[in-house]
């Protein structure tokens, strides 16, 4: 009687230690996810520990063990028989069984780059990458003193299309445990959205504050609350964006493993939930609406294109002779196509020389792949070329973004400073990285790649607001970039840098710190301004 009465306080004891470790580690009750069999064997292997403790001995000399309780037995081989299964089901899962199914989880079309990818206006290219766009979201949050000091930023920095603008969108969390006591009846009152092509930063309100996020503690953290309303679902990222209204939601892709039991993993659902009222639904991918751009993550994209070029001529041809056997290029970007975000990368072949066979463009949303066959440079030739054009000033280039320009593929990158701040641009023809172009502003890169000079004043007057200023010189420097003089100008009362190519006037050589100067200009981007005209 006594024996049995331990036996029931152990297990009492053990189910509640279970209850209490899945509220925490929330893995999901699903066969298919290795997680969901090592939390099952450990809560085995528990149990056996709790049922033998009472059995064990301890004395000035010595630990003995009373007798072995059958539950303990049971527990232990129960969970080494598991571990042998897994262990099994693991190496039968793996290319090595299934090199066709793998290189088959993604399909792949030829398109044609120049019908495809339509051309854009320099106006329109998007300067702004993530990190970028982190330093300007922190920024902005460090200039608003009712919020710095309760919230920050969260990492996200999602890219989406908003309203025909390619965007990068976070949510506020709460700056620690403390002030997500005092916020978190109210909820998250904003989020942060950056315009990708002229670096603009809105603190953005939505209609009501977000009360489901990542940094909310107990049920109302997303992935908990989500995981009690769909305990064998597999999630993927969780990825912010907001709809076209600016209504904030979590997108969650539903994973299945395709291959054995724990190959081939791909997306077979999607669950939505409104970030502010809770509200949720989990949807087929056919019925994901337009305006969500990341179902397919881009880890999983680019694993599954690896499959793809590997596996295409079995599993020992990737092995030994390697006959056909490719693989995408170390990084990829994005491109905003019509209402849709797209993974680009390069493909190259297996022994990774510095050229591409042609580069895929993947659309994020409902996986399907384009391949353009066009030989080129790989991407980090085209930023080491663009590096070495400004070497003297040790800038570091942005993953290059593929552009359409008269018709051919052409590599477009930012070169920082150490600070991590925007300073020059660049591109390079993706077919002979040797042509590269290197300008201050945007429009000025353009012009020169496509050898029609600087932009004229009529021609940046229709594209961007100008502003007048009359003001003292204190500084001013020259540079030459490509065989083209460029002056720095600082002015008196200006915190901005103006900036002068020498064809705009051909008194920019004698100009001197203390002239006085009447300059039309436009706003290039944060801290920069470009000089149309000397009045």
């Amino acid at each position: 009687m006594k024996n049995a009465k331990g036996n029931i306080i152990t297990a009492i004891i053990w189910v509640a230690l279970i209850l209490i470790s899945y509220y925490f580690l929330l893995v999901p009750i699903n066969i298919q996810s290795v997680g969901f069999w090592a939390y099952f064997c450990s809560m085995l292997l528990l149990g056996a520990g709790l049922f033998l403790l009472p059995q064990v001995a301890v004395n000035e000399k010595k630990i003995t063990l009373k007798k072995k309780p059958q539950a303990w037995s049971y527990l232990l081989r129960a969970s080494m028989l598991i571990i042998a299964v897994v262990g099994i089901m693991e190496i039968y899962s793996t290319p090595l069984f299934h090199a066709h199914r793998y290189a088959t989880l993604i399909e792949k079309q030829e398109g044609n780059f120049a019908e495809d990818v339509a051309e854009i206006a320099f106006n329109q290219v998007p300067t702004v990458d993530r990190d970028t766009a982190q330093r300007l979201g922190d920024r902005k949050m460090g200039e608003i003193v009712e919020l710095v000091s309760q919230f920050s930023v969260a990492s996200d920095y999602t890219q989406i299309n908003y309203q025909g603008k390619p965007v990068r969108v976070s949510p506020l969390e709460y700056a620690g445990f403390f002030k997500w006591l005092n916020n978190k009846q109210a909820g998250l009152p904003n989020y942060i959205m950056v315009d990708m092509i002229n670096g603009k930063v809105t603190l953005e309100k939505p209609k009501h504050a977000i009360m489901y996020s990542e940094s909310e503690r107990f049920g109302r953290n997303v992935e908990r609350y989500l995981r009690f309303n769909y305990m064998n679902d597999i999630f993927g990222n969780f990825s912010f964006e907001v709809d076209e209204e600016g209504t904030p939601y979590w997108i969650v892709a539903v994973l299945e493993k395709k291959i054995g039991l724990f190959g081939g993993t791909d997306v077979k659902e999607v669950i939505m939930l409104n970030a502010s009222t809770g509200e949720h639904q989990k949807i087929g991918i056919e019925e994901v609406p337009t305006w969500v751009d990341t179902v397919f993550e881009s880890e999983l994209v680019v694993e599954q294109v690896n499959y793809n070029g590997k596996y295409q001529g079995g599993f020992w041809n990737s092995v030994v002779g390697q006959r056909g056997v490719l693989a995408s290029t170390d990084g990829y970007n994005y491109l905003a196509i019509n209402d849709d975000v797209y993974l680009y990368t390069g493909i190259t072949s297996v022994v990774r020389d510095e050229s591409n066979i042609g580069f895929i463009l993947v659309n994020l949303r409902t996986k399907d792949m384009t391949f353009y066959s066009i030989p080129s440079a790989e991407e980090y030739s085209a930023m080491e070329s663009a590096q070495g054009a400004v070497q003297e000033k040790g800038y570091v280039s942005t993953f290059p973004l593929l552009l359409n320009i008269n018709g051919k593929p052409t590599y477009f990158m930012s070169l920082k400073d150490n600070a991590g701040l925007i300073k020059m641009y660049a591109l390079v023809d993706a077919e002979d990285y040797q042509k590269v172009i290197i300008g201050i502003t945007v429009e000025e890169t353009f012009a020169m790649f496509t050898n029609k000079g600087t932009a004229t004043t009529e021609k940046v007057s229709e594209l961007k607001e100008q502003f007048d200023v009359t003001a003292k010189i204190t500084n001013i420097q020259n540079l030459v970039i490509e065989g083209n003089t460029y002056y720095y100008i600082l002015l008196e009362g200006q915190e901005d840098v103006f900036t002068a190519n020498i064809s705009q006037s051909e008194r920019l050589p004698f100009l001197k710190i203390g002239d006085t100067i009447s300059v039309k200009y436009v706003e290039e981007k944060e801290t920069v301004n470009s000089i149309v005209k000397l009045l």
